[in-house]
């Protein structure tokens, strides 16, 4: 069965980010994702999610100075004690909010950076992904990795599909895995079933949108129907992440998603 996620930083909007839990119950869907639960405590979150018996799908680790530009801190070299107190706050919320897997944004590379640059970035990244996955697993997390289109976030680190195994392997944790997100992906790299069929081993969630303006996913390039399905036939049970930009009011454009069970409550189970 598929089971979408909201994601309440991009969905639900119209509402004060509080109340989007009520609004995304009320819509069908049983899981929830967002970037950030910093703002909020652990317990307010966990009241809103009981609730409205909504799951806690994923949420980002802290990304450094997001208002400055900052995407994560991951690659960044002489970060490496806020990246570590970084993990322990959403170690913490993780365990609070009974949430399964968290992302580690990569963070950016300069702009013309050269080799021994980007080697530097490189050796850090790896360096905080071991760390980071080890500490998770402690608690039974999983650890999550972003291949992010260069158009939506210039000199974001980690782009491409085939990276992010190569990433995997030389980590050489058993919990981190890719966060697919089938939008950045089309952008990025199109092939969406043949790269879906070769990350399915590595995969730890799925996010949608649609292609190219991020909006519901029934619009534009992608026919989601089929990567649905080829997900379903290869034995995905896990969530799938709705992380697009509406383009009006949330609930209006949810049309597409009555085919999984939205709108009527059982989009998946808790």
């Amino acid at each position: 069965m598929t089971r979408l996620a909201a994601n309440l930083s991009m969905l639900f909007t119209e509402h004060d980010f509080l109340d989007r839990f009520a609004a995304a119950a009320d819509s069908g869907f049983r899981g929830v994702e967002y970037l950030f639960p910093y703002a909020y405590s652990p317990e307010e979150l966990r009241a809103r999610l009981d609730a409205h018996q909504l799951s806690q799908v994923l949420f980002n680790l802290p990304p450094g100075d997001w208002e400055a530009g900052e995407r994560g801190l991951t690659c960044l070299p002489g970060r490496e004690e806020e990246f570590r107190a970084s993990v322990a706050e959403a170690i913490r919320y993780a365990q609070a909010l009974d949430c399964p897997r968290v992302h580690a944004m990569a963070g950016l590379v300069p702009q013309g950076a050269d080799d021994a640059t980007r080697a530097r970035h490189t050796e850090t990244y790896l360096s905080n992904l071991r760390y980071a996955a080890a500490e998770l697993a402690k608690v039974g997390k999983t650890l999550l990795i972003e291949p992010i289109n260069p158009r939506d976030m210039p000199n974001f680190y980690l782009s491409g599909q085939a990276q992010a195994r190569e990433i995997l392997a030389q980590v050489g944790a058993d919990n981190l895995k890719v966060q697919f997100d089938l939008y950045h992906c089309q952008i990025v790299e199109g092939d969406l079933i043949r790269n879906l069929e070769a990350q399915f081993a590595h995969m730890g969630h799925v996010q949608i949108a649609g292609v190219p303006d991020r909006h519901e996913p029934d619009v534009g390039e992608v026919h989601y129907p089929a990567l649905f399905a080829r997900l379903e036939s290869l034995g995905y049970d896990g969530w799938i992440g709705c992380e697009y930009r509406p383009r009006g009011e949330t609930r209006a454009g949810l049309g597409w998603g009555q085919a999984f069970g939205l709108n009527d409550g059982q989009s998946g189970t808790a």
